[in-house]
């Protein structure tokens, strides 16, 4: 009996450009989760890199009041547990592909604003915010500030969970992820490399079959995102 019951995410579109201030920017939408990202660049960098000859590429991530079913307060002053380790997340995932050398001196930032949240937002948050960032470097480029990309490959997420049935279902709206026995969220290159893999038992514990299978969906399901990346950025 297989244990997929889905291996492809749900309809994904990319928005370029809807911000005419930002280096980079991008609406990213799977199913009903709607991000805005936008990705600016900095010609300065964190004191503590100072000299490396080494740029720095960081994300913050938010949502907005009115994009889940209850308001949620604004994090004014401080960032809660939440956003912080999703923010974190981002910025790893996004450092993992760029060549920091050769992007020089200087800082991308990436901010993430949820519009609507149905399941899912890290990993739109982090398939969209490489689309903004590969604008960002599109435009380094031709305005003579790189010679070349330091963007060494592809990058996307996912999240993966398991439903009452046991079965493998790619990309959960809010409805299943609040009812799944488990929650994988699955960062990877367009190469089939891992760069992080967070996975919670909701219910009962699954076990090495189901993890695997998990892992394969994934990368089926994720083939379906890159697609749609390289189609939005023309390659």
């Amino acid at each position: 009996m297989t244990l997929i019951k889905r291996d492809e995410p749900r309809n994904i579109n990319f928005t370029l450009n809807p911000n005419p201030y930002a280096a980079g920017s991008v609406i990213a939408e799977f199913g009903n989760t709607k991000v805005h990202i936008t990705a600016t660049v900095e010609e300065s960098i964190p004191p503590w890199m100072k000299g490396q000859g080494r740029g720095w590429v960081t994300a913050e991530y938010n949502m907005l009041p009115s994009s889940t079913h209850t308001r949620s307060r604004r994090e004014r002053n401080s960032v809660g547990g939440r956003t912080q380790e999703i923010q974190r997340l981002i910025g790893r995932a996004l450092r993992s592909v760029v060549d920091l050398e050769k992007l020089g001196e200087r800082s991308i930032v990436v901010d993430c604003d949820v519009l609507v949240a149905d399941g899912g937002t890290r990993t739109t948050s982090i398939s969209g915010a490489y689309v903004a960032l590969k604008l960002a470097i599109k435009k380094l480029i031709q305005e003579g500030h790189l010679s070349e990309s330091p963007i060494k490959e592809g990058l996307a997420a996912l999240s993966v969970g398991i439903d009452k049935e046991g079965k493998i279902i790619a990309d959960l709206n809010y409805e299943e992820d609040s009812s799944c026995e488990a929650d994988v969220n699955i960062v990877m290159t367009d190469s089939g490399k891992f760069v992080e893999v967070q996975g919670t038992a909701e219910g009962d514990p699954f076990s090495h079959e189901q993890l695997m299978a998990i892992i394969d969906c994934s990368k089926t399901a994720l083939q379906h995102v890159f697609k749609a990346q390289k189609e939005a950025l023309g390659e």
